[in-house]
């Protein structure tokens, strides 16, 4: 079993539960859409699209879900109203696999190099920082030694906030003074923890898209330093982003895309929103799997992403 092998029933609850006001969105849209109708005609699509469209799932995704659902619906001839959940949801968690996101609630380390270098971006405000102390926390829970890099060095409040999370998790983090380069801060968190036969390094990093070439230039040099300690590193890109801002996130996204090579997304505060639906937009759109989803406080509450439970969850009956 991998280190995060604790799908349980407290999982799914907390999953219902954090999804809930998308779900009751999207089933009040979808009843109407479906009102006085037996069978899925192109009246029943339309309005099957504003539901999506309406739900931040986004206008190209949105497009893509209705032709594959159209596609069936000339194929098997008819289709009941009552059958449409069952195949949207089915059409969803195909764009999901397609994107390569996850249906396991595990994730095992690879085995033939430690440490495992995950450098988190993300904009001020989306929650990277309290997702990186989630992170070292479930990490540190399954046995792993883990390290911190503060490479933040723009933003006291960042580094002091990490730090927090370091003291509170119980994990070392590596820091220098104010202004002081980002490599060398991510430099110096990478021999450490090499020395120390860390398991996991998490490297946070400033998120200053007003200044996209700044940000770029910072973010290559951050990974070109850290391959002097180790030639593979990072071993992973996490894009945090936030949920609740719908179609500003897919923004973010595509802004992020733009600057680095992102390898995973992490979308957090689904809790608060209505706004669920962004989750399989911006997947799509970016061809990123989606890794984490936010769905409070708590320490659990930063869940590995199960596309077919996650879909069951937000679609289901």
């Amino acid at each position: 079993m991998g280190i995060f092998g604790f799908f349980n029933r407290e999982k799914k609850e907390t999953l219902d539960k954090g999804l809930e006001k998308t779900k009751q969105s999207v089933f009040d849209k979808i009843t109407r859409a479906i009102a006085g109708k037996d069978k899925v005609d192109d009246d029943v699509l339309d309005n099957l699209e504003e539901v999506l469209i309406t739900s931040d799932v986004g206008v190209d995704t949105t497009l893509k879900i209705i032709e594959r659902i159209e596609a069936r619906v000339a194929r098997d001839k008819y289709v009941s109203t009552s059958e449409l959940n069952r195949i949207l949801r089915e059409e969803i968690v195909t764009l999901l696999t397609e994107n390569n996101s996850s249906d396991t609630d595990s994730w095992d380390l690879p085995t033939e190099h430690r440490p495992y270098v995950i450098l988190v971006v993300g904009v001020n405000g989306v929650g990277k920082t309290t997702t990186i102390g989630k992170l070292a926390w479930q990490f540190k829970e399954a046995g792993k030694k883990v390290y911190l890099g503060a490479a933040d060095t723009f933003r006291a409040a960042a580094v002091e906030q990490l730090c927090i999370w370091g003291n509170r998790v119980g994990v070392p983090v590596i820091k220098q003074q104010m202004g002081s380069d980002p490599a060398s801060v991510a430099f110096d968190t990478l021999a450490s923890a090499k020395a120390n036969n860390a398991d996991v390094v998490i490297i946070d990093t400033a998120g200053r898209l007003h200044n996209k070439v700044n940000l770029m230039n910072e973010l290559k040099k951050v990974k070109d330093v850290m391959r002097k300690v180790l030639p593979k590193a990072p071993d992973e890109v996490l894009l945090v982003l936030d949920g609740s801002t719908g179609q500003n996130a897919f923004e973010q996204a595509r802004q992020f895309a733009a600057v680095t090579q992102i390898s995973s997304l992490a979308i957090t505060k689904l809790d608060g929103t209505a706004k669920g639906g962004v989750v399989v937009g911006i997947s799509d759109q970016l061809k990123v799997p989606v890794k984490y989803i936010g769905l409070g406080e708590g320490m659990r509450d930063l869940q590995l992403f199960n596309r077919r439970e996650f879909v069951n969850s937000l679609f289901g009956e």
